[in-house]
């Protein structure tokens, strides 16, 4: 059998996915999307679930988006249900670049409502960009879930994934103002406070929210 030397890069390329060198990991996973290949993309994935760095993470995505859907989207779907935190969230947000929609079935309400708040973060963005058309309401009521949860970070990454569905979220958003936890109430109103006016910012809307939940009001009046 003889050995090319696209076979030799191919080759550096995938043991440099592991270099100590954060910068030499960053190359290796440009050189592989540079040059797709079916052999690679296991590789990809797997050095996703373990890369502690943010832009070689994202190198390593671009480089998955670069090979054939048939060949990704498998091996994604595979990693969605893994026990480690990082592969599930960094496997969705490749699921969000990739965009292809026969990924939708996998996008459970158990990722959706995943402990870990970056891969519940990582399935809100990646079920708004996967939905089909007509599913947007009920995507929407289990958003509503998570209302209130975690610091404002993981609040703003749901108020963006609901205002992204649009006008179909104010019903799932006006039951969530009459629940009895202030803190879902004031998630409610400051989202459908973006939803109006997405120029007023997180920040105003959240202490707007909060002033209308002191005052026992749900902000529903006068909508």
């Amino acid at each position: 059998m003889t050995i090319t030397r696209q076979d030799t890069d191919a080759t550096r390329a995938l043991h440099g996915l592991e270099d100590g060198n954060a910068s030499v990991r960053l190359r290796a996973a440009l050189t592989v999307g540079t040059a797709p290949d079916p052999r690679f993309v296991d590789k990809l994935v797997e050095r996703c679930a373990v890369e502690p760095e943010f832009f070689v993470r994202d190198m390593l995505t671009w480089a998955l988006t670069r090979h054939p859907v048939y060949v990704t989207l498998p091996a994604l779907l595979r990693e969605v249900r893994s026990q480690r935190a990082q592969a599930r969230s960094q496997a969705l947000h490749t699921l969000s670049k990739i965009g292809d929609r026969q990924a939708w079935p996998a996008i459970t309400r158990t990722l959706l409502s995943d402990a870990d708040d970056e891969v519940a973060r990582s399935a809100w963005r990646t079920a708004v960009v996967l939905v089909p058309e007509g599913e947007e309401p009920a995507l929407a009521t289990v958003l509503a879930t998570q209302l209130g949860r975690g610091e404002r970070e993981t609040q703003l990454s749901l108020s963006r994934a609901l205002v992204a569905l649009g006008e179909v979220i104010v019903p799932a958003l006006r039951a969530a103002t009459t629940g009895p936890d202030p803190r879902v109430r004031t998630h409610a109103i400051a989202t459908e406070r973006l939803l109006r006016d997405p120029d007023a910012g997180f920040e105003f809307a959240v202490d707007e929210a909060k002033r209308i939940v002191a005052l026992g009001g749900s902000d529903q009046e006068g909508h």
